[in-house]
């Protein structure tokens, strides 16, 4: 192992420290690390330091979900994804803050405080995994795994200026990252570059018996080809290009569109109608998902436990009153009652239509394109507190991302330059089931050739 990475370790703890207004990490697990190096394994990550979000499992380590119900919890095993990470030689230097049990999109809703922007430190990284998005923007580490359920990669990933990635569903095991929503979570990958965006990706996918959902699909190497790269048609869609995206976001996807097309790729426009009602579908079919998931924390089976409550009711109320903060319980309430009876049928199955179609929208689509080219979110970072008492507003701000989340498509956010206000810009490249080498094909020449 290169003396380079014990270094690196020996000194994260300091290089930690000097950025400890962002309040990116929970847990500094580079001792750990530094114990096991003589034992790591050389393999494609040797030499790397990377950090993982805070829901996800590594063995003796605490795991939080940034939530007190969780205080105390030690992991008596890692995860599947982490584990292959350590396999693959890389160094785990840090657990990171997260928006509660991954419900936010800011990480402003972590009982650690809120994460704040490496670019401007009034304003959000993104969420629910801006921790992890941080971390990488301010090169503490090469790269860190995050949970995207309805685009909490993409969005720090975009908040934050670097790449951001969300998996086809079931590309990569889910063995091991805690519950949200769990027909919509996968975990993603946060790095500075196309390319080690791919390694860290091949290192994690492929299939794991230990996950019911985990696809048995073969992992393609990405070996990048202009050739190829200048051969795909991109598509764009009217729906994600309209009055309520910040002007500067809708100037950058223009200007990225002109750039292709002036590189003689194919342009295609192509409709995806069902768009408009993704949000309203996401959050009833991930609430109600949550509110099951979340149920085990009760204070018996799991989680923080009250010290003498009245009677058995109150120690389930009390328990989880005081371990969940506000927006988990906004949204494990709002998960009950849409599955309580007589409203299941009028908002459950009805959304679960709505994802139908939206995923049918998306399997069309693919069928004349190659990439789809979209903003990945509708407006640059916002202010701290600027919109923790607005849900709705909050949960607007991924608009852009929950579609393919319905779908279960991949997706990539491409840092796409700054705007006037030296804040990041994010754009999104989508392709079909299991279509990831595809998306770093045009990633990668967009590196290679697009300047902002």
């Amino acid at each position: 192992m290169s003396p380079i990475i014990r270094e690196r370790l020996q000194a994260f703890p300091v290089a930690l420290k000097k950025q400890g207004e962002l309040n990116a990490v929970i847990t500094d697990t580079s001792s750990q690390a530094l114990e096991q190096l003589d034992a790591s394994p050389d393999g494609p990550l040797s030499g790397l330091l990377l950090a993982i979000k805070d829901n996800l499992n590594l063995v003796d380590t605490p795991t939080t979900a940034a939530s007190r119900t969780l205080e105390g919890y030690v992991s008596p095993y890692t995860a599947t994804a982490v584990q292959r990470l350590l396999d693959a030689g890389a160094a785990i230097a840090a657990k990171t803050n997260l928006d509660e049990f991954a419900m936010g999109s800011s990480t402003e809703y972590s009982c650690f405080g809120p994460t704040r922007n490496p670019h401007d430190h009034e304003r959000v990284p993104g969420g629910s995994s801006g921790g992890s998005a941080v971390v990488v923007a301010t090169a503490l580490v090469e790269a860190a795994l995050g949970s995207d359920t309805g685009g909490s990669v993409r969005q720090p990933a975009a908040f934050c200026g670097i790449y951001g990635l969300k998996p086809t569903y079931g590309r990569v095991s889910r063995y091991g990252l805690i519950a949200f929503a769990s027909s919509f979570d996968q975990i993603g990958v946060f790095a500075r570059s196309t390319e080690l965006t791919a390694k860290v990706f091949e290192v994690i996918a492929g299939h794991d018996p230990l996950d019911s959902t985990s696809a048995d699909e073969p992992v393609v190497h990405f070996d990048y080809s202009e050739e190829r790269a200048r051969g795909l048609t991109i598509g764009i869609a009217p729906e994600y290009d309209h009055e309520g995206v910040e002007r500067e976001i809708r100037e950058r996807y223009h200007d990225l569109i002109h750039f292709l097309k002036g590189q003689g790729l194919t342009i295609k426009e192509i409709s995806l109608p069902h768009t408009a009602h993704g949000i309203a579908a996401y959050y009833v079919l991930t609430t109600a998902e949550a509110s099951s998931n979340l149920a085990r924390y009760d204070g018996v089976r799991y989680g923080r436990r009250v010290h003498a409550p009245a009677n058995l009711e109150a120690l389930y109320t009390d328990s989880r009153s005081s371990g969940f903060g506000a927006e988990v319980q906004r949204r494990i309430m709002l998960g009950t009652y849409l599955l309580s009876a007589g409203y299941m049928d009028r908002y459950y199955i009805r959304a679960q239509r709505v994802r139908r179609l939206i995923q049918q929208d998306f399997i069309t689509a693919f069928e004349e394109i190659d990439i789809l080219v979209t903003p990945t979110t509708p407006t640059i970072p916002f202010p701290i507190g600027g919109k923790v008492n607005d849900p709705m507003t909050m949960y607007l701000s991924d608009v852009f991302t929950v579609p393919m989340s319905l779908a279960g498509i991949p997706a990539l956010n491409i840092p796409a330059g700054t705007g006037a206000n030296g804040l990041p810009i994010g754009l999104q490249l989508s392709a079909n089931y299991f279509g990831e080498e595809t998306i770093f094909q045009l990633s990668r020449f967009l590196e290679q050739n697009y300047s902002t």
